[in-house]
């Protein structure tokens, strides 16, 4: 469990430090074409169905390569 943990933080350190200095990497995603953005005058909606998607395939596949 220990290292589980460690290295699900050592990755969200990987993906913060990536997403401070260098952002256009990922702006890709949440733009996917099926993501639902609504914008108003007053309000805003966004409905990442695509992206959520895509996220949920990778760590399928993540988390079966590393059980195995």
């Amino acid at each position: 469990m220990a290292r589980w943990l460690m290295l699900i933080g050592a990755l969200l350190l990987l993906a913060g430090i990536a997403l401070h200095y260098a952002p256009w990497l990922l702006n890709w995603f949440g733009r996917l074409p099926g993501d639902i953005r609504i914008e108003n005058e007053r309000s805003r909606v966004f409905i990442p169905i695509t992206s959520m998607i895509l996220l949920s395939v990778l760590v399928t596949v993540l988390v079966n390569l590393l059980r195995r």
